[in-house]
């Protein structure tokens, strides 16, 4: 029998998809206000692999990740969407939302993220919140499942979670 303990801190993550590529800073900057300074921050780059969110927010979208300095327990996955979840509706104009916030989390060996929605491959941890890995660690790169969401399968996406990687693997071991 194995005996339970506590998990070690992992990083935190996002997703920011926007109407508008001005907006994305004021969203960084109201999670920095939620979860601390955000390092590294992607390029933001036009978005049209889906037009899931056409009808709500407009053909024309805007991704951008982002990664925060400080680490959090993986517990703490579900209330950190309910909190991104208060945070979009700042913006929401005549009950549409201008702004898609998907938190997750990063460790060695996965990229996970927080989801409203059921699937087959998704695990409730509570309070309407589901848990996704999406990435998975292996032969030197994260690597996609056939259910990854495309722009998270992407080279660029892919790129830039290997670095936030490759810098909390560094950090972790007490390499600068």
């Amino acid at each position: 029998m194995g005996t339970p303990s506590q998990p070690s801190p992992v990083k935190l993550i996002a997703g920011l998809l926007s109407s508008a590529p001005d907006l994305l800073d004021d969203v960084r900057a109201a999670l920095c206000e939620c979860f601390g300074p955000v390092a590294p921050v992607s390029a933001p780059a036009e978005w049209s692999l889906s037009t899931y969110y056409a009808a709500e927010m407009g053909a024309s979208l805007w991704r951008q990740f982002v990664a925060f300095e400080h680490p959090v327990a993986p517990g703490d996955l579900a209330d950190i969407k309910c909190r991104t979840n208060v945070l979009e509706r700042r913006w929401h104009v005549e009950a549409r939302r201008r702004v898609n916030i998907d938190p997750g989390l990063l460790d060695l060996n996965k990229v996970v993220l927080a989801s409203t929605k059921d699937a087959a491959h998704r695990i409730y941890l509570g309070d309407g919140i589901y848990a996704e890995a999406t990435l998975r660690f292996e032969h030197g790169s994260f690597r996609p499942y056939p259910y990854t969401y495309p722009d998270y399968a992407a080279p660029e996406t892919l790129a830039f979670f290997n670095a936030v990687r490759q810098a909390w693997r560094n950090h972790r071991s007490g390499r600068r």
